[in-house]
């Protein structure tokens, strides 16, 4: 009785605090990203502090639940982020478990340059070599003969991000993965609900990655999760994240396998506590009970999130569409049907105005813009001098980095936040043409 009170004055307190929200967008501005939560994540995150199971727990079963039932895939492992949960399905491929098939250091790995740093450095932090290829316009995706040209017999696996929602042209990728015996990482941080041909994004791969950060689809504020079908690739992946112990059992469980003091491990003692055996060089990185207990809950409304963000894209591309001569406007994949992280856009370089101008007084007006992350990752400072290599010109991934941003599609926008952007644009454009 007394939990059900506590819950009833959070919803309480939510609807006093959270409620009734202002979104003038004159006011408080136009975010790109944001959360969209109601009482119940409240309720949820209370409900896990006061079971104090600090660790994963009922909330973490209930989460990675839910997101397998979504994907129909059979292993969902919860970790602390989007960046951890791609070091974590990259390295599980180096697991000696994987016998011929698992990556060497001096291995290359094909990716593209046009993304977010954490789809790359794992590959460095492996001691593997990343092969850089070009991206096309209007997808902003790999260009697919670009990759099909950097292949050599040190190609081992291909890490790719679905781009800002966008999922990348799979029938011909995994055609070569199939044919060459290559790895498949699907990136789906940005792109959780996105489908391909019907099938939802992140179910392609051996292993595929979520991130949970605030301005993706949902939200666990930090979080992150790896998804695969196989088994035996889970439970390396579950290794690296714990330690790399070899021992499965989940938090608070002793001798799941039955055989916790009676196996032999590398020159230990026969018999040594399996719960302290270590197989993998690994990381803590899991992710907390309260965390799960947010994600849970955000879960029951990915589906309407992923639909108002197609909806808010739409709107924004029949704003643009006005301007043909000023902007590149996005294109879905072919047979694609994204879930939008976000609505991106190319100035055109004969336009009267810089990508630097407009961004510039967007910005000025309270609308929230961001480029297209790393722009051309070669060319940052952490990069350079890096071991890596780039298969062809990288033009188009130069454009992006100098043409390129996007505005957000987050759930969150109001009809009047779109209405207001356009009437900027329709002000900045009149100014300048």
């Amino acid at each position: 009785m007394l939990r059900d009170q506590i819950r009833a004055l959070v919803k309480q307190y939510y609807d006093e605090n959270f409620g009734l929200g202002d979104n003038n967008p004159m006011k408080n501005g136009v975010k790109y990203a944001g959360r969209v939560f109601d009482e119940k994540e409240i309720i949820n995150a209370v409900d896990a502090s006061l079971d104090f199971w600090l660790t994963e727990g009922r909330f973490s079963e209930e989460f990675a639940q839910k997101i397998s039932d979504f994907l129909g895939v059979a292993n969902v492992i919860l970790t602390n982020s989007g960046s951890s949960a791609n070091l974590l399905a990259f390295s599980a491929l180096t697991s000696r478990k994987l016998g011929d098939r698992a990556l060497q250091p001096g291995d290359e790995v094909i990716t593209v340059a046009a993304g977010f740093p954490a789809t790359v450095t794992p590959i460095l932090q492996n001691q593997m070599i990343p092969v850089f290829v070009d991206v096309e316009l209007p997808t902003y995706n790999v260009n697919v003969n670009a990759l099909k040209a950097a292949l050599t017999d040190k190609t081992k696996c291909i890490f790719l991000a679905h781009t800002l929602g966008n999922p990348y042209d799979l029938e011909p990728i995994l055609e070569i993965v199939r044919d060459k015996k290559l790895w498949l990482v699907e990136d789906n941080c940005d792109a959780f609900g996105s489908r391909y041909h019907g099938k939802l994004t992140g179910t392609f791969g051996h292993l595929s990655t979520i991130s949970f950060y605030p301005a993706h689809h949902i939200t666990t504020g930090e979080g992150g999760a790896i998804v695969t079908s196989d088994d035996q690739l889970a439970r390396i992946v579950r290794s690296f994240r714990d330690w790399g112990r070899d021992c499965y059992c989940a938090g608070g469980e002793n001798n799941t396998c039955g055989k916790r003091f009676s196996q032999q491990f590398g020159t230990l003692p026969l018999g040594y506590d399996h719960k302290y055996v270590y197989s993998e060089i690994g990381y803590n990185l899991k992710m907390t009970e309260m965390q799960a207990a947010i994600g849970s809950a955000q879960m029951d409304k990915l589906p309407a999130f992923c639909e108002k963000r197609k909806q808010n894209f739409a709107a924004y591309y029949e704003l643009f569409a006005k301007y043909p001569k000023y902007f590149v406007l996005p294109q879905a994949t072919p047979n694609s049907d994204p879930a939008w992280f976000s609505f991106i856009l190319s100035v055109c370089p004969d336009a009267p105005f810089s990508r630097e101008d407009f961004v510039k007084f967007l910005n000025s007006k309270r609308i929230e813009t961001r480029n297209i992350f790393a722009g051309n990752i070669i060319r940052q400072p952490a990069f350079i001098d890096r071991n890596f290599r780039v298969a062809g010109s990288l033009e188009q991934t130069d454009f992006v980095m100098n043409q390129s941003f996007f505005l957000g599609v987050y759930p969150g926008l109001t009809t009047e936040m779109i209405a207001y952007v356009g009437e900027m644009v329709a002000d900045f454009i009149k100014d300048r043409a």
